[in-house]
Formats: structure tokens, sequence, C-alpha cells
């Protein structure tokens, strides 16, 4: 790389905080405990919110992603952080496109978003079980704890966000929709997937599962 003059570019820019986590809500213990690992989609799922600055002021962006196969099976774009738009929304679609069959650990950080009553009235009467960052004993966690989720913030920035400039948000949604939509989910490939891409892993999984 450097005979050829290449450099990374992923580098760090300004953050906007995301994460409210100084509220009266119940916080569930970090069950997850940094296992990133799933032998099967629908065991495990990681959620985070990030920002996405635009002309006319910021966006946020949530995303579930199913450990399995790294897929996003969930997103949703809010001009707020109140859940309804937020971790309410990404849920929803996360719902129909990857039905819960069986037990789920959902894992997020500590933020309001995740604790309040209306994101916990989702999960009521479904076989799903609230993990949170932070170690045994109530501290807050850190970024380790959720490293997937913001694995995915940090690559869609790197290859998209940090190189363009959204004059609206109109314009910013829908750059999302086809780089989370059309490239990471389709077309790119991860390591963890022995090179796979999430919708070939998930392919992987189907036809596994049908041979057994």
């Amino acid at each position: 790389m450097k005979k050829a003059g290449i450099r990374s570019i992923i580098y760090k820019k300004y953050r906007v905080q995301t994460t409210e986590s100084d509220h009266d809500y119940p916080v569930a213990k970090n069950l997850l405990n940094r296992e990133f690992t799933a032998d099967k989609p629908g065991q495990k799922w990681v959620s985070d919110i990030t920002y996405i600055a635009t002309g006319q002021g910021w966006l946020y962006l949530t995303a579930i992603l199913d450990l399995a196969d790294r897929k996003v099976v969930g997103w949703a774009i809010s001009d707020t952080l109140k859940a309804v738009g937020t971790t309410v929304t990404a849920w929803r679609m996360a719902l129909k496109n990857r039905a819960i069959s069986s037990h789920l650990l959902f894992h997020s950080d500590r933020g309001v978003q995740y604790a309040c009553a209306e994101f916990r009235d989702e999960l009521k009467n479904l076989p799903v079980e609230q993990s949170m960052t932070g170690p045994p004993g109530g501290r807050k966690g850190n970024c380790w704890d959720n490293a997937v989720a913001e694995s995915f913030f940090k690559t869609l920035k790197s290859e998209l966000v940090n190189h363009v400039h959204f004059a609206t948000r109109a314009a910013a949604r829908l750059a999302i929709f086809e780089y989370i939509e059309s490239w990471y989910n389709r077309r790119r490939k991860h390591s963890t997937l022995k090179y796979r891409t999430p919708s070939q892993q998930e392919s992987y999984f189907f036809t596994t599962a049908m041979a057994a």
C-alpha cells in the first residue's frame, strides 16, 4: 500500500451523541457478553443508532443486524431520536424480513430508545430476551460490547457518508437505502463469513437447513 501510494479512507470524525443512557427505565443485563457468533439466523440480533449530516439537518439511522449472516434485517431513518421513528420502526421491518421462530437475544446499548416502554412493548408476547451493553455490576459499557453494530456504522461512513455531502435529507435517505439494500446486504463480502456476502450466507443457512 505504501509503495502504491494507497492509504485507508477510514478516519475519525466529529461524533454526535445518540445514546441517552441517563433515564429511569429498566436496563437489561449484558447477556451477549461479546459472543458475536450465532449458529443460525434468528438467534442473536444487535442494534445501534448513528447520525448522518445533511444540508437540512441531522438524520438518525437505526440498524438491526443478525449475527449469523451479518445481514441488516431492519433499519430506519428518522429526523428525531424518538423511539417511534428509530428503534420501533427498525424492529418492525426486521420482523417482516425475518420472522422469529425461536428464542432470540436482542442486544443494544442502554439508550432510552431501547429501554423505553414504547420499544419494550414491541417485544411482548415474543420469545425475545433483551441484552444491553455493560459488564455485571451496573457500570456502563463501551463500544466493544456492541462491536458488530459499531463496525457496520464505521463501514457505512468510511465507504459512503464521509465522502458525500447530502444537500437534502431525501438525498441521504436514498443513498443509504441503496447502500444497505443493494450493496451491503447483497454484494459486500465479509471476512467473518469466509468472504461470502450476507445474502450468500443467508442462502447457505437456508440450503443447509433444507438438507438436514
